[in-house]
């Protein structure tokens, strides 16, 4: 009987396998690097580097298995399902196991060669999450009778009043929203004695106090937070208000240790002692937390940039960034101005329109723009949507899939897409163009969700403003900035004067490295630099080349201080990694990091 596709893809990635897996058992470096092509990312998430580290050509994956294969000892690398082929490629999943961990990853085979490989840490060995699988379920109760029995709520108040008090936590978690949340699920999970602070009174509060019309623009699928998904009722976009709820629930679902009301005034790095002393308000109640690990978990961003325009101190209206903005519903008749052009602008500026202020958009510079149903049919769908789910894509798959992706090719890749959203909406495009909107696709025509990842900005995913903007119900102003702010106006480089009762600067954030800044000093934000970006010398972000993102989710330059950030997406596939090299170092494994990034830039 002839082999078929299916068998025969089986057999080519096996192959690979085993004598890849020979090579390394074997120390045989040389024989390793044999198996991968010319053009080849090795993109290892801690298995071999401790680290999120991608090494892009066989040189920089043999100066990483110099360094890192004596101590990781890999094997048993196993097929894990069928693989396939199409155009030339051949790809498939894999288990594999090192001296301290479990792992699964996906290879991509040219002929015989190697082009992309992805290796990742799924669990340690001896410390693995609480939960059936692993046969560590907790009873809840223990059967019998004894006296002074404690039940659960009573042991779960004990817990909440002692840590942080009698006994301090391992790891610190500054944020409390979403990207805070879900890690502290993982930390919990792995057994991490964890505090997570958040100045505001609720769970969730992060979402509640934005504008009333806000919604997430990615679709559900692409959401969920780890361990718990949304249910399958919960609609595409969630409202803001929807979201908290959920967040609040989550966290005492989790049982987090989550204190609310709660800010870090300072925070200081003992060498000696090998931990943090951090000064906390809690409530009105000063408290001194000393963790061994500080994690910023404050989203991608850092501290709201608000430009210093002249004469803002005469306005007799209301300046405020787009982070403040509470809604519409009081600027009926009003005269508004929106300083930028990208996802918080066109909502605010829709926001405001429904309102029925009358409103105009300052567009500073040019804006990719991406149509929410062409985007998720296009870029999205295969791995996120109701399709992706029904054809057995997991959300960790898809997670993975995505991850498989070396960032030094991703724009290649992606430019396709954007090539077709082009076409598809073509009718759009030139009804913004014709309105006076500077629009782009990225530097290289390579999209949204790399812009994203390069610069965190300069993009909105359309859900009804742009064609407010076509029609004229919002104002714009294209190729202007602010001159200066006069008591009742605004006063453009153009020399235009537009009458204003409320300018909301949609201006975005500096690098979450300025958190840092504020509440441990300048001197640790310099020495960690810049986070986010790729280093790929385009706008916003500056060469020389990363290959992952900076700083994020990684070890930084500053021992035992870590950020955690960006969208639902990456915060729920990234937290299982940090997690992991948090339990790691409690449990005191070795964790020799490779490839610690130098700093290029400071902020």
């Amino acid at each position: 009987m002839a082999a078929t596709a299916e068998s025969m893809a089986n057999a080519q990635v096996e192959q690979w396998l085993s004598t890849f897996g020979q090579a390394l058992s074997e120390g045989n470096i040389e024989n390793a690097v044999a198996h991968f092509d010319d053009e080849c990312f090795w993109r290892d998430f801690l298995t071999f580097t401790w680290n999120l580290d991608t090494s892009e050509s066989p040189d920089a994956i043999r100066a990483m298995l110099n360094s890192t294969l004596k101590n990781t000892r890999p094997s048993g690398w196993t097929l894990e399902g069928d693989a396939s082929s199409a155009d030339g490629i051949t790809e498939g999943w894999f288990t594999f196991e090192t001296d301290v961990a479990r792992g699964r990853g996906h290879v991509r085979l040219k002929g015989e060669k190697c082009w992309t490989l992805l290796t990742t840490m799924l669990e340690l060995k001896g410390f693995e999450e609480h939960n059936d699988k692993n046969g560590t379920r907790e009873m809840g109760v223990e059967h019998g009778a004894f006296r002074g029995r404690k039940n659960w709520l009573e042991r779960k108040q004990q817990e909440e009043a002692e840590l942080g008090y009698d006994r301090q936590p391992y790891c610190l978690v500054i944020g409390g929203g979403q990207g805070g949340i879900g890690l502290g699920a993982r930390l919990k999970r792995h057994g991490v004695p964890t505090i997570i602070l958040e100045k505001n009174e609720r769970p969730g509060d992060s979402w509640r106090k934005r504008y009333r019309s806000l919604c997430l623009h990615d679709p559900v699928w692409y959401d969920h937070l780890p361990y718990l998904p949304f249910p399958d009722h919960w609609p595409v976009f969630s409202p803001k208000d929807k979201i908290g709820d959920w967040l609040e629930m989550y966290t005492k679902i989790m049982e987090l240790n989550y204190w609310s009301s709660s800010e870090a005034l300072s925070a200081s790095y003992d060498e000696e002692k090998q931990e943090w002393e951090v000064n906390v308000d809690r409530n009105g109640q000063q408290v001194t937390l000393r963790p061994k690990q500080l994690i910023l978990a404050t989203g991608m961003s850092g501290v709201a940039n608000m430009p210093d325009f002249p004469g803002a101190e005469n306005f007799k209206g209301q300046l405020l960034h787009s982070s403040q903005h509470a809604g519409g519903d009081t600027w009926n008749g009003k005269k508004c101005v929106v300083v930028g052009s990208n996802n918080s602008a066109h909502d605010i500026c829709a926001d405001l329109w429904e309102n029925g202020a009358d409103v105009t958009m300052l567009q500073r510079s040019s804006t990719h723009i991406a149509k929410s149903d062409t985007l998720m049919e296009l870029a999205l769908g295969g791995l996120y949507s109701r399709e992706a789910v029904a054809a057995g894509v997991t959300t960790d798959t898809a997670d993975l899939i995505f991850a498989s992706l070396p960032y030094k090719i991703l724009h290649t890749l992606q430019k396709p897409v954007y090539d077709e959203m082009a076409k598809r909406d073509a009718e759009l495009y030139e009804g913004l163009e014709k309105a006076g909107f500077m629009l782009d696709f990225g530097e290289d025509g390579s999209g949204l969700f790399v812009k994203y990842l390069r610069r965190g900005s300069g993009y909105y995913i359309d859900v009804g403003a742009s064609q407010l903007i076509i029609d004229g119900k919002i104002k714009l102003k294209s190729g202007v900035n602010v001159s200066r702010i006069n008591e009742n106006s605004v006063t453009l480089d153009d020399g235009t004067e537009l009458e204003a009762d409320l300018i909301v600067c949609a201006t975005g954030y500096s690098s979450m490295n300025s958190w840092a800044a504020s509440i441990i000093s300048s001197e640790v934000a310099d020495k960690v630099g810049k986070c986010w970006g790729l280093g790929s010398d385009t706008k916003k972000d500056p060469g020389p080349w990363e290959g992952e993102l900076r700083n994020m989710w990684k070890p930084t330059q500053q021992q035992a201080l870590w950020f955690h950030g960006g969208n639902l997406h990456q915060s729920r596939h990234y937290s299982l990694y940090l997690a992991l090299q948090m339990k790691a170092r409690m449990e005191g494994l070795d964790t020799p990091v490779y490839n610690l990034k130098p700093v290029h830039h400071l902020s």
